[in-house]
């Protein structure tokens, strides 16, 4: 499984299967997943650094992070039906 992958099933645990079934099957959902990957990787990057900017680009890309996975959420949703619940797609403490 890639790291795209794992991320948006890590959001979305409940609906694993269509998650793997889109990112197989749809480039554009898996390049999302990717996305979603990357802005969480950034986040967890930023969280280890000393910078005084920090905070400010942490939280930046924890709200981009959030924003892919809602889109990922509305994919799922218009493909499978039934969206996810809100607590679903976001990471703990957002």
């Amino acid at each position: 499984m890639d790291k795209g992958l794992r991320a948006a099933v890590r959001r979305f645990p409940l609906r694993a299967r269509e998650v793997t079934e889109l990112a197989r099957t749809d480039s554009a959902f898996s390049a999302l997943c990717e996305d979603l990957a990357d802005a969480e990787g950034a986040a967890e990057s930023w969280a280890a650094s000393t910078s005084p900017q920090r905070n400010t680009l942490q939280a930046e890309y924890r709200v981009l992070a959030n924003e892919l996975a809602d889109e990922i959420a509305v994919l799922l949703g218009e493909r499978f039906g039934a969206s996810a619940p809100p607590s679903e797609n976001r990471e703990p403490g957002d």
